[in-house]
Formats: structure tokens, sequence, C-alpha cells
């Protein structure tokens, strides 16, 4: 059974529209592509627009209208400056993550810690753990509601999209240590800002950071006790791909590379014998420890590792970064990301082939794969995560008026399973309608369509002892809808939609619709 048919015949209150709405199909988007200029009908720009953002809404419609598709993708790939509406960026400046830079935010939680595991008194020691942990959660609150409100509104959408895709490539888990402390450091600082720019970059600014060395356990691993996590994650996961023909022997060599990359929460810096002061590296609480490193011969993928200290872990970065089995598994993630569960090889051959020409330019890669005919002539039916589900509901459903509350948001995308930083495996969450569409699942949209459509959800209540919600009804029967997303609808959506009893049914119709479902 079709995923889209599940999602309404499992809605049980709606009657005769859920089962009009549980035979509607898509329609194919008009052939004709946009690298060269405006789509041919309102119905193409909406859904080649709707692929490309978080979900297309009347107000970026708008802008690529005046601006034209072609200009409007460069600034795309290419963003300068984007910024947020006044009331969703003074709640990101507001927030501790925003204040307080990592290594000053990582020794005020080290001591709180500290200074709870201290206590004598079982109550007060309790009391102080359980605020400790409190705190490290509101930190890894604030970090995912920073990444919301900026999905939601942040013009850059392509750059916020890839945020959250290297997000999820180069995982980490929340609960492991003290992460909830490094997550807002770790998003942006080294994911957000190498969004778009060269792998290299961000493959070395993620394997550096904290938060990844904590959360693979490279920080247990030294000369004589190595810890072959992070390396064989970094092969595996984060390069090469597990189908790249490296052996377990390349991991060990690997794991013996990166010995004496770890972390520093303390103030002051080891004790070093002379001679190893000179490769001694730390930044905050990043450190290369050439004390812990494996300073033996080692060979990885058949070639020798000649460096010294850091600069062989350089050398190894240079060395995965631009292996070709890195440009063709990577290539091939972005496309399932953006395009479809089985992207066609011809398509994943050119990405990668970009890739190797533009030594790893992200935006190239993706220039490559938007401009593409399988692209820009693809019919929308990527099946949308929980992520994309949500924040295209939102976008559409409230356009560019800011809410006041992402709770709802956040509790929503937590129950489809697919929380921020909720991943406990380095694999990240699946990019597959087959990891989203069971019936449970689908059933949670149609609830989830109801909120938003009834305005009923509480995101434009705002916090604080006088707490008031702002009327905020959303108006989809609008121009957008009627010049661009109603032709794309099947006869059977239509017809259920001019059944409803209410705006309200109306607009939850239409956001549980088989159509809203796909990309």
């Amino acid at each position: 059974m079709r995923s889209d048919t599940r999602l309404l015949r499992f809605a049980p209150l709606w009657g005769l529209c859920v089962a009009l709405l549980s035979l509607s199909g898509c329609a194919p988007l008009p052939s004709g592509g946009v690298a060269d200029g405006p789509a041919p009908t309102a119905q193409a720009r909406y859904e080649w627009l709707n692929r490309i953002t978080w979900g297309a809404n009347t107000a970026t419609a708008r802008v690529v209208e005046q601006q034209g598709s072609a200009r409007w993708l460069q600034q795309q790939l290419q963003p300068q400056g984007a910024s947020l509406p006044e009331s969703a960026q003074a709640t990101v400046s507001a927030m501790t993550i925003s204040q307080t830079g990592l290594t000053d935010l990582v020794h005020t939680m080290e001591k709180q810690r500290k200074d709870a595991d201290a206590l004598r008194d079982d109550v007060a020691k309790k009391a102080a753990q359980q605020a400790y942990q409190q705190e490290l959660n509101r930190l890894a609150r604030e970090a995912a509601t920073r990444h919301v409100l900026r999905a939601l509104y942040s013009p850059a959408q392509v750059q916020e999209q890839m945020t959250w895709f290297w997000l999820n490539h180069f995982n980490v888990h929340l609960s492991k240590h003290n992460l909830r402390a490094m997550l807002g450091d770790y998003e942006d600082s080294a994911l957000r800002p190498h969004a778009l720019g060269r792998f290299r970059d961000l493959l070395g600014a993620v394997s550096y950071h904290p938060a990844m060395l904590r959360y693979l356990d490279n920080d247990q691993n030294a000369a004589g006790r190595i810890n072959e996590n992070f390396a064989r994650e970094l092969m595996e996961l984060h390069t090469l791909g597990v189908d790249a023909g490296y052996t377990q022997k390349d991991v060990q060599e690997l794991a013996r590379v990166l010995t004496g990359l770890g972390v520093n929460m303390n103030s002051g810096n080891p004790n070093l014998r002379k001679e190893l002061n000179l490769f001694y590296v730390r930044k905050g609480i990043f450190e290369f420890n050439p004390q812990r490193h494996d300073t033996g011969p080692k060979a990885l993928l058949g070639q020798a590792i000649t460096g010294e200290g850091l600069a062989e872990i350089e050398q190894a970065l240079d060395l995965l970064a631009r292996h070709p089995a890195t440009a063709r598994f990577v290539s091939r993630k972005l496309a399932t990301f953006w395009l479809s569960d089985t992207p066609p090889q011809a398509l994943v051959d050119r990405m990668a082939a970009t890739w190797r020409a533009t030594d790893g330019q992200i935006a190239r890669v993706l220039e490559t794969l938007f401009t593409a005919p399988e692209f820009t002539n693809a019919r929308p039916t990527k099946f949308k995560d929980p992520m994309r589900y949500v924040l295209s509901s939102v976008r559409l459903a409230y356009d560019d008026k800011a809410v006041l509350n992402v709770g709802p948001v956040l509790n929503w995308i937590n129950r489809m399973g697919q929380p921020l930083y909720g991943r406990q495996t380095p694999d990240g969450y699946p990019l597959v309608a087959s990891a989203w569409d069971s019936a449970g699942q689908l059933t949670t949209r149609f609830e989830i369509a109801k909120a938003i459509g009834s305005g009923s959800a509480g995101l434009f209540k705002s916090d604080g002892p006088q707490s008031t919600e702002k009327a905020a009804f959303p108006q989809l029967a609008n121009a957008l809808y009627y010049q661009a997303i109603q032709s794309g609808l099947s006869s059977a959506t239509r017809a259920a939609l001019d059944q409803a009893n209410s705006p309200q049914e109306w607009n939850t119709f239409l956001l549980a619709a088989p159509e809203s479902m796909r990309r």
C-alpha cells in the first residue's frame, strides 16, 4: 500500500473526505527547467521551489518571481548576510549559546558538575545534579530552537537545509557526556559556515570539534590504548562509504593517526616533555597532545603517512576528502536528500565529476544537481521526512509571520521520531521514505495538520506569567494556492476540499493531503 494513501485511511475522524483523499494522486511536474529562466507554469515554479526550500510559501515565491529563478538560485548557493525577522532574531540573540563562547560555557558547566558531585549531603547533591542536567537540557533546547527559527525564516534556505544535512551526516547525540553544552557551537562554528564551502574544510572543522571527538570517543584514543570508533565512522559514514574497499587494517592505521586528538576541559595545559612542546596544539578546549600520539610509521589506503604530529592528521583528512569514493558516496547522499530515494546514476556521476573538478566545492556540486534536467523536470515524489513535513507545513500556513513559540514544532518532530540531535547511532536519520511512512507516523501527521490548520497549536503563545496568544489563523486558501498549488492536486483531493465544513477543516485537509506529503 502506498504511504500517501495510508495517511488518510488511518485518520478516523474525517469520513468521506478521508476516503476521497486516500484515492488522490499527484500530477506530474510539467517539463521545462529553471536554470535559464522562469519555469513555464506557476505550478512548476512552486514545485521546484518546494524542493529547494524547507517548504514553498508566498513570500519566497514572490521573491523568486521578482528576481528570476536563476538569479535567486545563485544567491542561495552564495548567501550573503541572511537575516531573520526581528522577533526571531531577538529570540536567538538572547540565548546563552549566542552570548557565551564554547570554552567559557563548557568551563561553567564543568564547574557546576564538579560542585554538585562534591556535595556530601545526599539530598543537596541530588538537587544540584538535577539542576546541572536541567541546565544542559536548556542549552540543547536553545540550540534546537535556534535551528528551527533559522530553518523557518532565513532567506538562505539552501544553506539552512545543508546545515541540517551535515548535522545529520556528521551526527552526534545530545545525551553523551556534556555534548548538550557543545551542540550550539558545533552547529554554528563547524557546520553552518562550511555548509556550502569546500568539503575538506568542513571535514576538518568537524574532525577537530570537541563535540565529535567526545561523541566518538577519540578523546580516549591514545598510543598503547587505541580506540577505533572515530576512525571507523570517519571512513564509513563521513567520507568513503562502507563499500569503498578499505580494510580493517586501514581503520586501525587511521585510528593510530588520530591518537592524541582530543579535548582538554581544564584551564591549564598538560606537562609535556620538552621536545614535545613544539607539536602541542590547543584552541579552546580542543587539544592535540603529542604525548598521547602514536609516532610510529603508518600507511592509509596504500599511502604512507609522512607528517609529524597534527600534520599526520591533516594528511589523512586530505586523503579521505579527495578520494574518488568520497565524491561518489557524498554525491549520492546529496541526491537522495534533495531529489529521490533512488537518484539516477548518471546524475550522481555528474555530481561526483563536479566534486573532483572543484576539489569538493559543495555549492558547485549542488548547482550541478539543481540545474540538471533530472531535477528540474522531476515529479514531486520525494516523501517528506518529519522535519521537512513540519517545517513546510508551518511555512505554508503562516508564510513569513514568525512564530513566538517553537515548542509545538519541536514536539511534533520528536513525536515522529526525528528530534534534533536525538539520533543515538552515528549514521544519522534515514533519508528514505521507508523510515517514515508507517501507519502510526501518518496518523500523527494528520493530527499535526489539524493542529496547524485550526490555528490551535500554540505557535503564537508567548512565554511568561502573562502569557497570551495572538490571533493566528492560517489563510491557506490564498493566491499561492489558487495560482500554483490547486492545479497540482488530484480531482479527489479537490473534491474533498470542497466538502470541508469550515476553514479549519479545509486547512487540515490540504495539509494532510497526499500531495502535501511529497515534494
